[in-house]
């Protein structure tokens, strides 16, 4: 059991040590990378649920969105970050950085509505499919809507 807590620990630190170590633009490369995958997962997934539905697609497209939401991107908001640039400028609005419970509840829909959205697409109903996508896709928004620039 000592053991167990002694490695949790320590896995802890090691992780709070390498995201310390993260340069603030590397950080918003890594983050505005994440956000570029998604992307072109999503539309993907649009693809297919708007025209000649692929099960494998979907699944492939969905498994991707999901493991991003479960990655811990959260962390890539270091301070120094609300400004500067990655790959360009990045356009989070300030308020990510100071409104923790509305990132805390647009955060949590995404994972939950991304883990949901694998589970249906392993399914491989497309009507269903479809219908979850509207979900995930209604998520991206609220964080969008709330907590990013717009062009």
């Amino acid at each position: 059991m000592k053991s167990k807590l002694l490695l949790s620990l320590l896995a802890l630190t090691l992780a709070g040590t390498a995201a310390a170590q993260v340069k603030p633009e590397d950080a918003i490369k890594f983050r505005q990378s994440g956000y570029a995958f998604m992307s072109w997962n999503m539309q993907r997934i649009k693809a297919n649920v708007e025209g000649q539905y692929n099960k494998d697609e979907v699944i492939k497209a969905a498994t991707a969105i999901q493991a991003i939401a479960n990655s811990g991107m959260g962390a890539l908001y270091l301070p120094g970050t609300d400004h500067g640039k990655g790959w360009e400028e990045t356009r989070v609005k300030p308020e990510l950085f100071t409104n923790k419970e509305g990132v805390g509840k647009v955060a949590g829909a995404f994972v939950k509505e991304a883990n949901e959205m694998a589970k249906v697409a392993a399914a491989g109903d497309a009507a269903a499919s479809k219908e979850q996508f509207g979900k995930l896709s209604g998520t991206c928004k609220g964080c969008h809507d709330d907590f990013k620039i717009k062009k």
